[in-house]
């Protein structure tokens, strides 16, 4: 389908839909409408979700900006157990688990995000806690319990949410304290002995403090097995906890404490082999859940915490003062197994530590006809990553029994920026907004690459030999950056909202952990690599993304749509990769290095169409109702240039990675009163098309397009709730995640000598049983 009829087809669909709905046009001519853009979950069609997409509080339909929202209701209704559910009915989202762990963050939106989780590299789409930016992706695949609402935002949101929201921003935020007090409890039983309990309660201590939390204990048993350790595979043995507390001593102030805690203690999450052994000839297992990782050094855990500090001084009728403090803090040990076989191959055990403090100070002016904010925002923070790379294989052919390439990154961050965004209403129907962001950017960096022979090193149990030290390098860098934003927004009457808008994004600049330092070119030819040239070698600048865009909002009571076209300059791309170092000049690869550049340049074009149609209304019985809604999104993307770590521009040879060219979900949900209560019955399909997982596309590894069927029947009274929730109905097995160390034409291992090509899988068929109670 190309982009001409794809453009017909999106605005024949409109027209169609808005000329069913005429008569209800008519009847809200000129009134106020509160309807929400859109949303893919099912729900009433009054609901009126409020966002903050633009750090005030703001209607859906207001927004200019292409935003996508999903109540905790929603959210329930269908049984989302995780962040990444969202990605399923968002157009040109991609949200997976990474590669070879339980909770970390692989995020892309419109063809722009990170998937390599090690110090080092940043993340291209930020994630907010209750506006507390995440600085890293450890921990960050949430699970969705506590939660007043989850929003979507996409494209570049430099301006407002600072470095690293390249290619957006995805906001988890939890539910406030009541006035009265309050109790909930979800029990949940399903498929694989999955056993769910989360508890939350709050009460109020005196007029003007309470108090509140939450415990959620999430535990199942694994999907397949690790047929050498015994371990269940994809299992999931979780407790979370949330407390926070709430003063508010006169209307004009208001002080909001939080603290959260994670303890993931599942088996690690190990791969799948797509081709044979080609040192042992090992056979593909026939269950994709089924692994021969022997790697069990250390063992699997993530913990994480963090609190956070909201105080908000109404100053006078026009003016707020709103400061949030906040500190989080993750460690996580994780044994990943890249050859994915007891052979000590491609053996990879790795720990990572992260801490951050953050300070944002916001000055928020509303009136008549002005409205915005100023800004400025502090955060330090620190990201370790060490991890050995056993290549006993390697090593023994070579002579050298055991041979580890240990590789140790610590990366330090400190970046502070000032920022503004207002929005002026010249008229009741026309609007300017103008933003800015002024970011400076410090990064500090050690890289330490060790060689050694006899195994593990000490980080991981064992006491080997150092053979060789082929990088200790030192470095800091300071990258500056100003975010302009601008829209203009026209809104005829209460039912249609067009803007037009342009936005700038950038994500920081760093040093490749993985580089090792001897390997570094003389990129002057003098016959000397000087120190500068190995800074040059390791360093990679700031990428940064210019993006277009026009929006039309409309809702009329029965019928909303939010319809965005959007082109996107994405330039200087960061270029990570690795290649097979031959140290000894044997022509075997005994270790490898990272080389990471700013090498590319990409276009990114695309449309998002996001719908909900109140189909029928009092059908079988009164107060009962049929709604359709769905979402839409097509991206084109190439890279203009793509330089590989050879040197050779390769542009026409690679593909947007994590990324397929159209996404699309439909929800039919029908809703009835039922015995003092509402019964809501819903089912979901989402289609994703073809994608690669990295830039140059491998079939083998590549991800076909596919569909996931997901249905929920839920029926929710004033006190009791039940529900059965169905996800991947058709046992869909489908790859979010995989390594490839072999070359793509002959299957020859790159690294090792077994050929790593290995896979990991999204969730299989599941239904679940929930009960909840709550007064």
């Amino acid at each position: 389908m190309n982009k001409s009829t794809l453009a017909a087809l999106l605005a024949s669909a409109s027209a169609g839909v808005l000329a069913m709905t005429g008569a209800a046009q008519a009847q809200t001519e000129g009134q106020a409408v509160s309807e929400p853009v859109p949303q893919a979950a099912p729900a009433r069609s009054q609901d009126e979700i409020v966002v903050t997409a633009r750090r005030r509080e703001e209607s859906l339909q207001d927004v200019p900006v292409a935003v996508t929202a999903y109540s905790g209701d929603q959210l329930a209704q269908v049984g989302a157990q995780d962040i990444t559910y969202v990605a399923q009915t968002t157009p040109n989202v991609t949200l997976e688990v990474s590669r070879g762990t339980n909770s970390t963050l692989s995020a892309f939106i419109r063809g722009v995000g990170q998937q390599d989780p090690v110090a080092g590299f940043e993340a291209g789409v930020g994630v907010y806690v209750d506006d507390v930016y995440l600085n890293r992706p450890q921990a960050a695949v949430l699970d969705i319990y506590d939660v007043e609402r989850i929003e979507v935002l996409r494209g570049p949101q430099g301006t407002l949410y600072g470095r690293n929201t390249i290619g957006g921003a995805i906001k988890y935020v939890t539910k406030r304290l009541g006035d009265q007090p309050a109790f909930e409890a979800t029990a949940k039983y399903g498929s694989y002995d999955q056993k769910d309990l989360i508890v939350s309660g709050s009460v109020p201590l005196a007029d003007t403090f309470r108090v509140g939390g939450a415990v959620a204990r999430l535990t199942r048993d694994g999907f397949g097995e690790n047929i050498v350790t015994g371990e269940e595979n994809y299992n999931k043995d979780l407790w979370g906890a949330r407390a926070s507390a709430e003063f508010e001593p006169t209307p004009d102030i208001f002080f909001r404490l939080t603290g959260d805690y994670i303890k993931d203690e599942s088996n690690a999450r190990q791969g799948h082999r797509l081709i044979a052994g080609q040192l042992t000839g090992a056979p593909v297992l026939d269950d994709e859940f089924d692994t021969r990782a022997g790697l069990n050094v250390v063992d699997q855990e993530v913990e994480s915490y963090g609190g956070s500090f909201l105080a908000e001084f109404n100053i006078n009728d026009n003016w707020q003062l709103r400061n949030i403090l906040a500190y989080r803090e993750d460690e996580s040990t994780s044994p990943i197994d890249f050859d994915s076989l007891q052979s000590a191959d491609l053996d990879v055990p790795a720990i990572y530590k992260n801490d951050q403090f953050s300070e944002e100070l916001q000055l928020l002016y509303s009136g008549d006809r002005l409205n915005g904010l100023i800004g400025f925002y502090y955060l330090d923070a620190n990201a370790s990553t060490v991890f050995d790379v056993l290549l006993a294989n390697t090593g023994a052919a070579v002579g050298l029994p055991g041979l580890n390439a240990q590789t140790f990154g610590d990366v330090g961050t400190e970046t502070w920026s000032v920022f503004g965004d207002f929005t002026y209403d010249f008229t009741d129907q026309w609007s300017l907004s103008l933003g800015g962001r002024y970011t400076s950017d410090e990064r500090t960096s050690q890289v330490l690459r060790r060689t050694y022979i006899g195994g593990f090193s000490e980080f991981f149990g064992g006491n080997p030999t150092l053979i060789a030290t082929t990088s200790d390098f030192n470095g800091s860098a300071e990258y500056e950056d100003f975010s302009p934003r601008a829209s203009l927004q026209w809104q005829p009457n209460a039912e249609h909202n067009l803007y037009a808008s342009y936005s700038q994004g950038f994500k920081g600049g760093s040093f490749d952990p993985r580089g090792q330092t001897t390997a570094a070119p003389d990129f002057n030819g003098d016959g000397v690599v000087s120190d500068d040239e190995v800074f040059q070698f390791m360093n990679f600048e700031p990428e940064e993304v210019d993006s277009y865009e026009l929006g039309w909002k409309f809702s009329n009571g029965r019928y909303s749509h939010s319809l965005a076209v959007f082109y996107a300059d994405y330039k200087d791309v960061q270029v990570p990769g690795s290649v097979g170092v031959d140290t000894d000049g044997d022509g075997v690869s005994d270790t490898f290095t990272g080389v990471t550049t700013n090498a590319g340049a990409a276009t990114l074009k695309g449309v998002e169409y996001e719908g909900r149609l109140a189909v029928a209304e009092d059908m079988f019985t009164p107060a009962d109702g049929l709604n359709f809604s769905w979402s839409l999104g097509y991206l084109d993307g190439e890279y203009d240039k793509f330089i590989d770590a050879f040197g050779v521009d390769i542009s026409d040879q690679v593909e947007i990675q994590n990324t397929p060219d159209w996404t699309a979900s439909g929800t039919a949900a029908y809703f009835a009163p039922l015995r003092g209560g509402e019964l809501t019955a819903s089912t979901t399909l989402s289609y994703r098309g073809d994608s690669t997982q990295f830039e140059v596309p491998f079939p083998l590894l590549d991800q076909e397009s596919y569909t996931l069927w997901n249905a929920s029947i839920t029926w929710q009274g004033d006190h009791w709730g039940f529900g059965v929730h169905g996800r991947n109905l058709t046992d869909e097995r489908y790859k979010v995640a995989g390594y490839d160390f072999v070359n793509n034409d002959t299957l020859a291992p790159e690294l090792g000598l077994e050929g790593t090509l290995t896979a990991y899988y999204g969730d299989p068929r599941t239904v679940t049983a929930t009960v909840s109670y709550r007064y």
